[in-house]
């Protein structure tokens, strides 16, 4: 019998084994919480690309109302129109022209920290970076940031509570303080534009039609959340792999060329989002298992990039590995919009540290802090030592 203990931080540190077992008995019902658990790369991938047979849509428990919508949790074609008006914000141009300011925050930031010799590299680096680039594309004040990353972290907190049965309550708290400031730095943008995506979802419109209010809270939320906290975890998760693989990182050194595959492959073998969620529309059959109409079936990207029958020696980490069909940034409708950027910023990161410092190691052996759910993987602190160059 497989037990599932997501909030174990057991799990937390170590998901492997268990995402290896899954695989050879997937897809995996729980009859308590009454969720089905997928974790082939196959049988993931054919769910991702389905929209129609997979909803993003739940429904609610009996007595409680719908959340507002977000584009996360909605299907075409209301999804379709939430990412054209959030596209036409957020292109590829737009992100192009920011790697000159991201070049220059990851400067700054490391210059303040590597003459020391060690530093708490996520509070120096990976957190403040993203939170910088996101706040500073979204058009937020400098002195509001510190504001944003609290709000984005109790967001984070929550994140699958709902499907395991656990208690934790949510931080309404931190919610409404943040719909109330997005809520009026909205109403301002719109009788004042700046050259800010707020501004630009503000004005947006496909066919004819805005975002309205509670459309535009869900999306400015759901941008600050994915637009920091996965970047954070991804930076963070590429230098833990580095140090821990120290053979790859001197490949890396000696061709920087082979950083950008780098960064692929420590989204495959370290996901910053390990799983994210489905509803069957109807019965379907995976596995030779029927799952019924209304079940959820949890995904495991984390699962299906390990996954041996896609992946030569999933379990070794090589930053040349060619070819690398992750499926970290999900697949299907719901691709994640922010992978240029957050590609982008990983890569500047990774550059701008491996120019300024050398033989960097961990400068305890204190477990490190991880992110405290199984959705996502990454560690809130990675306090390490080094040598400036």
């Amino acid at each position: 019998m497989v037990t599932f203990n997501p909030t174990d931080s057991a799990f937390i540190e170590n998901p492997f084994p268990f995402y290896a077992a899954g695989r050879a008995m997937s897809p995996l019902f729980l009859p308590n919480p009454g969720i089905w658990l997928v974790f082939g790369y196959n049988d993931v991938t054919a769910i991702l690309k389905d929209n129609q047979t997979w909803s993003s849509q739940f429904i609610p428990p009996p007595g409680m109302e719908p959340p507002p919508p977000s584009m996360l949790q909605s299907d075409p074609p209301r999804h379709s129109r939430l990412r054209g008006l959030v596209s036409q914000a957020f292109t590829p141009r737009m992100i192009e022209q920011l790697e000159p300011r991201i070049r220059a925050i990851a400067g700054q930031l490391l210059d303040e920290v590597v003459p020391g010799g060690q530093a708490d590299i996520v509070d120096a680096l990976a957190y403040p970076l993203p939170v910088i680039v996101i706040a500073e594309i979204l058009g937020v004040p400098a002195e509001d940031r510190a504001d944003f990353k609290r709000w984005s972290q109790a967001a984070v907190a929550t994140l699958g509570t709902g499907l395991t049965g656990s208690d934790r309550e949510l931080p309404l708290e931190a919610f409404e303080e943040m719909r109330s400031y997005l809520g009026a730095m909205a109403d301002e943008r719109r009788a004042h534009p700046k050259h800010d995506l707020i501004s630009g979802l503000v004005a947006a419109e496909v066919d004819g039609t805005k975002l309205n209010m509670d459309e535009l809270l869900q999306m400015l939320i759901l941008l600050l959340v994915a637009g920091n906290e996965t970047t954070t975890n991804l930076i963070g998760n590429a230098i833990i792999e580095f140090m821990n693989h120290p053979d790859q990182l001197q490949r890396v050194l000696g061709n920087p060329a082979l950083l950008p595959s780098a960064i692929e492959e420590v989204l495959r073998f370290s996901s910053p989002v390990q799983t994210t969620v489905r509803r069957a529309t109807r019965d379907v059959e995976i596995g030779g298992k029927t799952i019924a109409k209304d079940q959820v079936a949890l995904t495991w990207l984390a699962a299906a990039n390990r996954d041996p029958d896609v992946f030569a020696n999933p379990d070794t980490f090589d930053v040349g590995r060619t070819p690398n069909r992750h499926v970290s940034f999900g697949l299907g409708v719901h691709f994640c919009l922010g992978a240029p950027l957050a590609r982008m910023e990983a890569r500047i990161a990774l550059e701008a540290f491996l120019a300024r410092v050398k033989d960097f190691h961990r400068s305890d052996n204190e477990p490190l802090p991880r992110v405290p759910t199984f959705i996502m993987r990454g560690v809130r602190s990675l306090p390490i030592a080094f040598d400036p160059r």
